[in-house]
């Protein structure tokens, strides 16, 4: 009986601990999960009011000090727009600072151009890289007007890369830090033929197209490149080598004889800071404490002041002197690849594009607008799908119906780019615009000799017609002949359109359009002359033929579409990819290397339906 006491008392004794433990934890729990709470609610509290101190330092116009310079980092890229960073990312140091749009840094230099307290514009260079040439002739142009003023532009760099020199050249005065380098070297690279890796693989490509000097297809099916391909790239290279070389040279006080010298006879990147200076493309050796002190005499600043700086986030919230009066110009931002559906993709990377659909019924509301009295469709594009591109091109015949329609190229506007472009009433392009590239093609890879011949994978079923399953058939290498015969009757039926197209838009026939098509690729100074384009410009001089054309006396321009607003992020889109996307996209570079592109591109061709395209080999960036 004892016995039975004891272990009574012991499993009594053992649940009254375990009832003291149960509630101790659970206070603990308790107490942990209320920690929590408040923790999470102070964060929350103070991440609003950052988030709110942000919003309303974005929406509050910046103040100008006196004797205040405007400080351009050369650095990073520079696309035709730079979209809206979130907050969030912003407040983590997170956000892209490194990614700037042509737009916002014109509209800043203009507005220091107009600014009395701000009195000069240093550029400080380095690896800068452009989406194209024109680009950075843009921005060099805006740096010219700026010094019409009387201010002044100096630009120092530990390393001038050679697109970022071109724009620094503008400069009164250039200057490098000591053991510094300059990249001056002319235009041209070497580009990546996979035919031989695809032999290996047993992957062949099946190509229909109508243009000789159509070469997108090239890198795919052939070992080297064409003849037609290389005269048209070393004209447009040359062509804008010798634009870029004459600027230079102007703005150094040099002679081009002497530079195109320079870059032909010697490693430029390799040579002392002192032959620079021999050379002419720099003024003076200066450390860092050196061209502080150079700021500071041109602002007449004593030693100890400090200089009072503008970036290019504090300029877009200076408040511009033009307020926007008179009727409204609307200018419509068309850049990217031109696709039929909204996409991030591993082979995209979440690039911005031009998505036919919306694009359209962005212009159909424009057309119907009656606030909107002319529009100026602004194209940085190197083409993609023709039936998006058709889609845009039908949008913008019905809008210029109702009213004036100007186009003005950016970095290139060419293939789709020139398509959606040729209805307009007037066609300005840069002087290193590269466009024109009339022509089509299509393309589909051949997996059978991987698939089967390699792997022993065939495949059997049943179809009630011949050709029911004819995009299978042609991966797999079945009835390849006979569909791509019939796929190349469509092909030639597209170019026939294509050409009837600008025939149309251009008031030229048919038959001159194929003579400067064929899918060659012009530069605009070319272009001018064969007609694809009425006039060598700017932007502001396509918002001032707009005007004009609708005999506007007193105008302001608005672009459109609005920027995506980082709100946008938590909003749901269609055909988006996920964020596990963007993190294999990096995994994947990093573990294929040169090999990831053109193996990302045989999966975007399979994945994607519209395999007609209208484009050209995008790779004109520079830096």
């Amino acid at each position: 009986m004892s016995y039975f006491k004891n272990n009574l008392y012991l499993c009594r004794s053992y649940v009254t601990i375990n009832q003291l433990s149960m509630k101790q934890f659970f206070k603990m729990t308790l107490a942990t999960i209320c920690g929590i709470a408040i923790f999470l609610l102070i964060t929350g509290f103070f991440l609003v009011i950052s988030l709110a101190g942000m919003l309303a330092s974005d929406s509050a116009s910046t103040k100008v000090k006196e004797n205040s310079v405007f400080v351009i980092k050369l650095n990073g890229t520079i696309s035709e727009r730079a979209e809206e960073d979130s907050p969030l990312n912003a407040l983590m140091g997170m956000g892209d600072m490194s990614a700037m749009g042509l737009d916002d840094l014109i509209a800043s230099i203009r507005k220091a151009k107009d600014n009395d307290d701000i009195k000069g514009i240093y550029l400080e260079g380095g690896a800068l890289s452009f989406d194209a040439p024109a680009t950075a002739q843009q921005l060099r142009d805006a740096l010219k007007d700026f010094k019409q003023s009387g201010k002044w532009i100096v630009a120092y760099a530990d390393q001038y890369y050679q697109a970022s020199y071109y724009v620094a050249s503008v400069a009164d005065n250039v200057y490098l830090n000591d053991h510094g380098a300059i990249d001056f070297k002319g235009l041209g690279g070497k580009g990546e033929y996979m035919k031989g890796l695809y032999d290996k693989l047993g992957i062949k490509y099946q190509v229909a197209k109508v243009g000789k000097y159509k070469s997108y297809v090239e890198s795919n099916t052939l070992t080297g490149m064409s003849d037609y391909d290389r005269e048209q790239r070393e004209a447009y290279l040359n062509g804008i080598w010798n634009y870029w070389v004459k600027e230079i040279a102007e703005g150094r006080k040099a002679k081009v004889e002497d530079l195109n010298q320079l870059a032909n006879d010697s490693i430029m990147a390799f040579a002392n800071t002192k032959d620079y200076v021999t050379a002419k493309l720099i003024d003076k050796i200066l450390f860092p404490e050196e061209i502080k002190a150079e700021i500071k005499n041109r602002l007449k600043l004593d030693k100890d002041d400090e200089i009072p700086q503008l970036t290019l986030s504090d300029m877009l919230n200076v408040k511009s002197k033009k307020e926007k009066e008179g009727d409204k110009i609307a200018i419509y931002y068309a850049y990217g690849s031109i696709v039929d559906s909204e996409t991030m993709n591993l082979l995209q990377g979440g690039g911005h594009s031009i998505v036919g659909k919306s694009t359209a019924e962005d212009l159909r509301k424009l057309a119907d607008d009656d606030d909107v009295k002319a529009v100026v469709f602004r194209v940085n594009s190197g083409g993609g799908s023709a039936v998006a591109s058709e889609q845009i091109r039908h949008a913008l015949k019905l809008l210029k119906a109702k009213k004036p329609l100007v186009v003005s190229m950016g970095g290139m506007a060419a293939s789709g780019g020139y398509w959606i472009s040729s209805p307009a009433n007037y066609i300005f392009a840069e002087p290193t615009t590269i466009t024109g590239s009339i022509g089509i093609f299509g393309l589909i890879p051949n997996f059978s000799g991987l698939v089967t011949d390699k792997l022993g994978v065939t495949f059997d079923g049943v179809t009630t017609h011949k050709f029911t399953d004819y995009e299978q058939d042609l991966i797999l290498g079945k009835n390849t002949d006979e569909v791509m015969k019939h796929m190349q009757t469509y092909i030639e039926q597209g170019y026939q359109d294509f050409l009837n197209i600008v025939s149309e838009g251009r008031g030229m026939k048919p038959a001159q359009v194929d003579s400067i098509g064929q899918g060659r690729v012009w530069l605009a100074t070319d272009a001018l002359n064969i007609k694809l384009v009425d006039k060598l410009g700017s932007l502001d001089d396509a918002v001032k033929k707009a005007a004009e054309l609708a005999k506007l006396k007193d105008y302001y321009s608005e672009a459109y579409p609005g920027k995506g607003s980082w709100l946008d992020s938590f909003m749901p889109k269609e055909d988006k990819g996920t964020y596990l996307d963007s993190k294999l996209q990096e995994e994947l570079k990093a573990l294929l290397g040169d090999l990831y592109e053109p193996l990302m591109e045989i999966r975007q061709t399979v994945k994607d339906g519209s395999h007609i395209q209208a484009r050209i080999l995008d790779d004109v960036r520079v830096k």
